[in-house]
């Protein structure tokens, strides 16, 4: 009897352990008001920063959810004051090997939770990927990186999803990333600058490389030279009145070199927030370099149409444009 209690005793410190190894990880954004998503959301998170996210600053930011849905049985949340960087996970039901990391838009401001991150993850996950929803941190809320803080949480992301690839049925020769707007520019400031060291490594997954295997760049913000920036973006990003040298240096088009990965590039040439020559400018430097780049420009779609504004629009065909394509490319 008293080696049955002593196994009973064994086991439920272990599940203890368990559960609180679990719920040590930050949960997904909160959900608001009354407002309930036609589909469930996740649940899955992968902390970043096991100790907390590197140079934080006096006062840490609060996350804040914003309901931006302006009809019935929408969903269009978005969040800001990350100061838990957070992988958010989409298992699929039957894992095609291949895992993406997303990177939503916000202006650098906030990050769009559904529209250019859930939405675009069921899509991804029902046809077999593996997909990570980054929130990451931004640039205004005063952590030490300023304008490299998030892309060192994307490096981070890259790393972690690569070392932990055999738990999720993943190769780590197969991993994509995808960013939307500022999270464009999250997406290509990781396929130019993957190899540039913006945190000091705290484990053994930061031995792994940080490059995506392809990266797709859609409405990305990409200058952040005036007129083509974005000016809110810009002035989030590197301040009020970044030197020359500065802009350059955080223009993606700038960094771009043979070591970068192929590129997916999706633009609306009607876009009035972002500018079609951000994409343009970055192909341009693509082919200069020799990467390997697919661009697919459309007539219309406007900005932020991601998946579901698109809708009736020759614009919602690029995420099958980029199905094919990633497949073309060995992932997908």
């Amino acid at each position: 009897m008293r080696m049955i209690d002593r196994r009973s005793a064994i086991l439920g410190t272990l599940a203890v352990g368990l559960s609180r190894s679990v719920e040590a990880q930050t949960p997904p954004p909160a959900q608001t008001g009354g407002r309930v998503p036609k589909l469930p959301d996740p649940t899955e998170t992968i902390d970043l920063w096991p100790a907390g996210a590197p140079g934080a600053p006096t006062n840490l930011p609060v996350e804040v959810v914003e309901d931006r849905a302006t009809g019935a049985g929408m969903t269009d949340r978005a969040v800001h004051g990350i100061a838990r960087p957070r992988m958010v996970v989409f298992r699929p039901a039957k894992p095609n090997g291949s895992a993406i990391l997303v990177m939503p838009g916000g202006g650098y401001v906030r990050i769009v939770v559904d529209r250019e991150g859930y939405e675009i993850a069921r899509w991804l996950a029902d046809r077999g990927w593996t997909v990570f929803v980054l929130f990451y941190r931004l640039p205004g809320d005063g952590w030490a990186a300023g304008p490299d803080v998030a892309l060192a949480d994307a490096q981070r992301a890259m790393r972690l999803i690569r070392a932990r690839a055999g738990s999720y049925g993943i190769k780590p020769d197969r991993v994509a990333a995808m960013g939307f707007s500022a999270g464009g520019h999250v997406c290509g400031d990781l396929a130019t600058r993957f190899a540039q060291q913006t945190y000091t490594w705290i484990d053994a997954a930061d031995r792994g490389s940080a490059r995506p295997d392809v990266a797709a760049l859609m409405y990305a913000v990409q200058s952040m030279t005036l007129p083509l920036a974005h000016p809110g973006s810009r002035t989030l990003l590197l301040g009020p009145s970044p030197t020359p040298a500065l802009e350059r240096a955080h223009s993606t088009a700038s960094n771009v070199t043979s070591a970068t990965p192929p590129c997916f590039l999706v633009h609306a040439e009607d876009d009035k927030s972002v500018a079609v020559d951000n994409t343009l400018a970055f192909r341009a430097a693509a082919i200069k370099a020799g990467v390997e780049v697919e661009t697919h420009l459309f007539a219309t779609g406007g900005h932020g149409f991601g998946l579901s504004r698109a809708v009736g629009k020759p614009a919602a065909s690029w995420p099958m444009l980029f199905q094919e394509w990633s497949r073309a490319q060995g992932l997908g």
